[in-house]
């Protein structure tokens, strides 16, 4: 039978994904073999960095790892003690504490780290080598979704279905929608502590081998531990949209960098500080974020679809934004294996039935990231624009991600419990700290 042709545009952990899935469960599909190609701007897998660490989910990352086949290369690079996370406020008054779940790798609720670029040598070292072409920049796609045009004058044609992992600035949403993503409110610096356990050894135990998120008066401090032993420092605040060319600095250069952050968070903890102390004097980026709206959704286009970034972009508050993509990644593959079931191995019925399932696809997608963007939105808003966080909002903030994952049958009965043993935790709690 003829090949089913997928273009997917973007080779992030969503778009690879997608691609590793559908060629993992070809055995599936009745003799008709399912052909992904993906599109990479990127001119190699090494163009750029490629982000900090990322803690997957039981649910939704940890169950696509498995149900691609990944698992067990993905445990060679977890790290299930970097579970701990620490909340606090600028005076280092801890208002929040989580440590590794006991267990480890046998743990049912383990969320455990992986590096960003760890995950994508994972999945882009699991494709056939001819599966990505890089250095194709998509330009635009052809109202009839058919026809893909690359910056290199490429020109791509033939497909039965186009999928958008092309990240919130998305060339292929251009053909469902013309939302643009909206600026967040909150921008600042990335940096890089290395070799942080002779560098900066009480910083990478005030960070607990986790995530510390320090936040205080619309400013916040982020630090996580990488695998290679390095330390990701973020520094980010309310902010104009413009606030790279207008802040009065260079934000390419990291010793202004560092000493307009000292003079920003100059009545911040000492021990925070030294995050921006220990930072290389010859790494910075700077870091704007964006959004979709919350609810955001398209009329479906025969041929076109999104998941991931593209479909649902939002703030990394919540920790959700790869593990829906990954989710999504796992939804969309079973539902092109669907419809090329229900088509029997004929062209036309396969098309059909694609089209009927990637409707469906969507309306579940819409329903997932919807929640998803709430937790991540209501984050941003308790964390940044909330007078007097975390201590004023504490409570509704652990209470939201406590019932976040529970099962929306015990999210009803549970809720006035779990509500009342929070709020008198932290009243209790608050009596002696941070007054």
């Amino acid at each position: 039978m003829p090949a089913l042709k997928i273009a997917i545009i973007g080779a992030g952990p969503a778009g690879c994904m997608l691609a590793r899935l559908l060629i993992h469960r070809s055995k599936d599909t009745n003799n008709t073999t399912i052909q992904p190609l993906i599109f990479e701007a990127d001119d190699s897998p090494h163009s750029r960095p490629q982000g900090g660490t990322l803690d997957l989910h039981p649910s939704t990352g940890l169950a696509a790892m498995k149900e691609a086949g990944l698992w067990d290369g993905f445990l060679k690079h977890a790290r299930f003690d970097g579970e701990a996370l620490a909340l606090c406020d600028k005076r280092l008054n801890m208002y929040l504490r989580l440590v590794p779940t006991k267990g480890g790798k046998k743990a049912a609720g383990a969320r455990p780290e992986i590096d960003r670029v760890k995950l994508l040598e994972l999945l882009r070292g699991s494709l056939p080598a001819d599966t990505i072409r890089y250095g194709h920049r998509l330009i635009s796609v052809d109202e009839g979704g058919i026809t893909l045009h690359f910056e290199n004058g490429a020109v791509e044609t033939g497909f039965d279905l186009v999928v958008g992992a092309d990240g919130g600035w998305s060339k292929v949403r251009r053909i469902l929608s013309d939302q643009k993503p909206l600026y967040s409110g909150v921008g600042g610096h990335n940096m890089l502590i290395p070799n942080a356990d002779v560098t900066a050894p009480e910083s990478v135990e005030l960070i607990n081998r986790g995530n510390l998120f320090a936040f205080s008066d619309g400013k916040a401090m982020m630090g996580q531990q990488l695998g290679n032993e390095n330390l990701n420092v973020n520094v980010v605040s309310i902010r104009p949209e413009n606030w790279t060319s207008q802040g009065g600095y260079d934000v390419m250069d990291a010793h202004a960098v560092k000493e307009a952050v000292y003079k920003e968070l100059e009545d911040w903890h000492p021990k925070l500080l030294e995050l921006i102390r220990r930072a290389d004097d010859t790494y910075v980026e700077t870091r704007t974020f964006y959004m979709l709206p919350v609810g955001f959704t398209w009329e479906n286009h025969r041929g076109i679809t999104l998941l991931g970034d593209a479909a649902h972009l939002m703030v990394p508050f919540a920790g959700e934004g790869v593990n829906i993509a990954l989710e999504d990644a796992m939804k969309l593959s079973q539902a092109i294996i669907d419809a090329v079931k229900a088509g029997n191995g004929d062209r036309k019925a396969d098309n059909e039935a694609l089209h009927t399932k990637i409707k469906a696809y969507e309306r579940d997608m819409f329903k997932r990231a919807a929640r998803a963007q709430n937790l991540s939105h209501n984050a941003l808003r308790d964390l940044f624009f909330a007078r007097g966080s975390p201590r004023s909002v504490i409570e509704r903030f652990v209470i939201r991600f406590g019932m976040y994952d529970m099962n929306p049958v015990l999210r009803f009965g549970v809720h006035p419990f779990l509500a009342a043993w929070i709020y008198g935790y932290y009243f209790v709690f608050k009596l002696f700290v941070g007054r």
